[in-house]
């Protein structure tokens, strides 16, 4: 096995079509948006011979915890390769360590896209079995995650009325009632202006519940990144003509993920959210996707996580649990305890 830079984004985005394990953030599209916000990226191929059998974005990351290189998501395996993932990784992690060494990086930390265990109804690969590869290969387990290791989907292949008959009854109910209620709008917008719009609620939001958000210049890549294929969408929730929810939407490989979202305390009793995301539901489906990804929830649905009443929210509409394994790390030199010290006292201080 060798490993080889990619450079053609049909060769890409047609691996990833045979995946069955991927999100957006193994897109094309979100290497372009890494390369807008000024990161340094790599398309990295393992190939075997001809053949190619597993594909990694990596991202060069300064942060102040660190210099690190970050594959979001991946590596992604084509299914028929599963068995040489031990193989693969260690051909992976040997090209990664020298473009470490290159762009003095302290460490190689990896969000993978494979299964912790088995879900619903499908056979699935053991925990133990994924984890005891990593592990072999000399990783541990990094101190936070960056992006999702437990999420949300939704299979909506079914017909809309089956798809509402499986939603959590109180859930129903509502957006039964905001169908009803004639000053609720619901519409959608792919015009970049209007995450100014988003960005003022999320902002509020923000302030709220005490993070820190995403940069409206940040927002804005992301939009251009994957609007060139049109590939995401703002959805605007309006009551008496006011905004007082909003959410990002991104459609990608018959998956439609939601991604971010925002809404406003100026009508508690009015479910514009709630009717915003089957909307977004509904057009998922009619962009022809399988599944629907509601993005990140709190591991284990503990009632005292930040995200709890979020994970409420999105368990409402149906679906089941999806877990990968946790994040890994592996470490190149002495400074990465430093930043797993500080990552360790931040993840504690934000009750996560």
């Amino acid at each position: 096995m060798e490993v080889s830079g990619i450079t053609n984004k049909n060769i890409w985005e047609d691996f990833l079509l045979e995946c069955k394990e991927k999100t957006f953030l193994d897109s094309w599209n979100w290497g372009e948006f890494q390369k807008m916000m000024g990161n340094k990226i790599w398309r990295l191929g393992v190939f075997e011979g001809a053949e190619l059998l597993s594909i990694s974005l990596a991202i060069k990351t300064q942060a102040r915890r660190g210099t690190f290189l970050f594959l979001p998501h991946g590596p992604n395996i084509n299914l028929k390769f599963n068995s040489q993932k031990p193989k693969i990784l260690e051909t992976l992690l040997d090209e990664l360590g020298k473009i470490a060494m290159a762009e003095k990086a302290s460490f190689i930390r990896v969000a993978p896209i494979w299964p912790a265990r088995q879900s619903l109804g499908e056979v699935g690969e053991k925990k133990e079995e994924n984890n005891k590869i990593f592990k072999d290969s000399g990783f541990r387990e990094a101190p936070i995650h960056i992006h999702p290791e437990v999420t949300w989907e939704l299979d909506v292949c079914p017909s809309e009325e089956e798809l509402l008959m499986g939603l959590r009854k109180t859930t129903r109910y509502l957006i039964r009632q905001a169908q009803k209620n004639k000053e609720i709008e619901i519409s959608q917008s792919q015009n970049i202006k209007d995450m100014e719009i988003f960005n003022k609620l999320y902002q509020e939001v923000a302030d709220r519940h005490h993070f820190s958000p995403f940069s409206l210049n940040y927002l804005k890549n992301e939009f251009s990144a994957f609007s060139s294929d049109n590939q995401i969408s703002i959805f605007f929730g309006k009551c008496q003509n006011e905004i007082i929810s909003s959410g990002i939407f991104i459609f990608w490989q018959k998956i439609g993920f939601y991604h971010h979202g925002a809404s406003s305390l100026k009508y508690p009793k009015i479910p514009a959210s709630y009717l915003l995301q089957w909307e977004a539901i509904r057009e998922a489906k009619r962009r022809g996707c399988q599944i629907f990804n509601f993005w990140g929830i709190a591991p284990n649905e503990k009632t005292q996580h930040p995200w709890a009443g979020l994970t409420l929210f999105k368990m409402g509409f149906g679906g089941y649990k999806k877990e990968y394994v946790k994040t890994q790390d592996f470490p190149l030199s002495k400074k990465y305890w430093l930043t797993y010290l500080f990552e360790k006292l931040r993840k504690t201080k934000r009750g996560l």
